[in-house]
């Protein structure tokens, strides 16, 4: 996919940038560049690749360090929703915004 100037106008405007003229025609190669190495990216035959967690697990063998899933905090409810205009049953009470 190649693009030309004009394509590269409409990108520049929509992101609300203003390219000069030598501007616009370096970001036009590298753009262009971009899309070659895409499309070389996706002639490569990829099925059976598992994918990585990590680019790390490539080249060495990496152990997740996970913490264990336990409770830090304690319930605060009331403290927190002291502040509130209006609570009802542990539930912040709103104006009704939507008729």
């Amino acid at each position: 996919m190649a693009l030309t100037p004009a394509d590269v106008s409409r990108i520049a405007h929509l992101a609300r940038l203003e390219l000069q003229p030598g501007e616009q025609a370096a970001l036009l190669t590298q753009l262009n560049g971009f899309f070659r190495i895409v499309e070389q990216m996706s002639a490569v035959n990829t099925s059976g690749v598992e994918p990585l967690y990590t680019p790390l697990s490539a080249v060495s063998e990496v152990t997740l360090r996970l913490r264990d899933d336990v409770v830090t905090e304690s319930n605060q409810r009331e403290l927190n929703q002291r502040s509130a205009p209006a609570v009802e049953d542990g539930l912040f009470l709103v104006p009704k915004v939507i008729e």
